[in-house]
């Protein structure tokens, strides 16, 4: 599936790791932004969330917190039924 996801994650973050298999079981590509490395997009980040953790998943827009598969499938639901209405 190709969607619109990104992850934003650090390089400790055992939680991050959760959401990038479970995005990877279901076949889902995915970008991802590690904040150790990049401290600006950190502060972006921030400033679109005004949370101060990771893992953050963007998908089309839509912002997922955690590990929430529930809330990561509803969101790629509404990309697919957002684009099939095209």
């Amino acid at each position: 599936m190709k969607s619109d996801v990104t992850i934003y994650t650090t390089t400790m973050c055992p939680v991050c790791q959760m959401v990038r298999q479970f995005l990877t079981n279901i076949n889902v590509d995915y970008n991802e932004v590690n904040v150790d490395f990049r401290p600006i997009e950190m502060m972006k980040l921030i400033g679109k969330t005004k949370r101060l953790t990771v893992p953050q998943t963007n998908i089309h827009g839509k912002w997922v917190f955690g590990f929430n598969p529930e809330g990561i499938l509803q969101a790629l639901e509404q990309v697919m039924e957002f684009e099939e209405g095209r």
